[in-house]
């Protein structure tokens, strides 16, 4: 049995030996070669050549991706009885911190002092003697309101640093439920919840039920002062409202880590929206532990057992494969 491995990314293949497959590293870019194109097993990241590979690897069963939603392995064409299985929880760590560092930056207007230091201006508005987290405002986490929409085991791995913090926490999920001390409730409870929210995070995931889920309409229920700091899916954002609301000073500022089409376009007119940190996907992009999850997922698949984070079992994942959303990349 052969199992085929990505060169887009070093994994220390050591730790995949001893369960009587052989393994092959190959080039996610070109074309699996002919000498192992009858491959069982195919662990993915970043690739290009999904649709030659579902088209020509007849005996393969099961597809390990690197990415938490693996949106590009759905829409590639592979045979529904190829199994499939997502790197959940491999980027919680990497994007959360991602989250973090973009909230502090919104909170302390790193981004202004930033853009000063190009101009050689030096920023004094930003400095000196300042108040205490002024009453409308959003300058500290400390008594912020923080709402995590998507409150997965990203928002899981992000909450115990928010609250460390000081900010309190709130999240939006699929059910209503306490996880690890923090109410979470269903997008019903929106209208109520973004209000009352100081920043916005979105972990959602790219699906045809989140597709612009931040539209012209939740946009104008959150306070002038509010950021929303998107780390999820790019889709999930309706941009030219977003744009609305940042010039007409109906939020306070945005700070994006995925759009629609990436690279973002030169014409988007995010470029020249005011108080919006642009960063380039880079939240995650950095998979941890991957040789664990694989090595895990490699026993259960060898002795018949139903393997973790399977998208495929039960319908749990939906996928975007229409119009704009084709040129999404895969979920981190």
């Amino acid at each position: 049995m052969k199992l085929l491995y990505p060169t887009s990314l070093k994994l220390d293949v050591e730790r995949l030996e001893g369960f009587g497959v052989t393994l092959h590293p190959y080039n996610v870019h070109k074309p699996i070669p002919e000498a192992l194109i009858d491959a069982e097993i195919l662990v993915t990241w970043a690739n290009t050549n999904l649709q030659d590979a579902a088209k020509r690897m007849h005996n393969l069963r099961w597809i390990q991706s690197l990415f938490a939603g693996p949106n590009d392995e759905l829409a590639a064409g592979f045979p529904a009885n190829v199994v499939m299985t997502a790197g959940t929880n491999l980027h919680n760590e990497t994007v959360a911190e991602h989250a973090l560092a973009l909230l502090l930056s919104a909170a302390r207007h790193l981004y202004e002092m930033r853009d000063c230091q190009n101009q050689g201006e030096w920023p004094g508005h930003l400095g000196g003697f300042l108040p205490d987290r002024p009453k409308g405002s959003f300058t500290s986490l400390k008594g912020a309101n923080i709402l995590i929409w998507g409150m997965g085991n990203i928002g899981r791995t992000l909450a115990p640093h928010l609250t460390a913090l000081g900010a309190n926490i709130r999240g939006v999920g699929l059910y209503e439920e306490i996880i690890d001390g923090i109410q979470v409730q269903t997008n019903a409870a929106l209208p109520n919840l973004l209000p009352q929210t100081d920043a916005l995070i979105m972990i959602l995931p790219g699906s045809k039920a989140t597709w612009q889920a931040l539209n012209a309409e939740r946009l104008a229920m959150l306070p002038k002062h509010a950021w929303v700091i998107n780390v999820g899916r790019g889709v999930c954002v309706d941009e030219d409202a977003l744009v609305h609301a940042l010039k007409n000073g109906i939020i306070g500022g945005a700070a994006l880590d995925v759009f629609h089409k990436e690279p973002l376009p030169e014409a988007s007119p995010l470029w020249k929206a005011p108080n919006l940190i642009i960063s380039p996907h880079a939240a995650g992009g950095r998979p941890r532990y991957s040789e664990a999850l694989i090595a895990e997922n490699l026993r259960r698949f060898l002795a018949g057992q139903p393997l973790k984070h399977d998208v495929r079992a039960g319908g749990m994942y939906s996928t975007l494969t229409s119009g704009k959303n084709s040129t999404l990349k895969a979920s981190l």
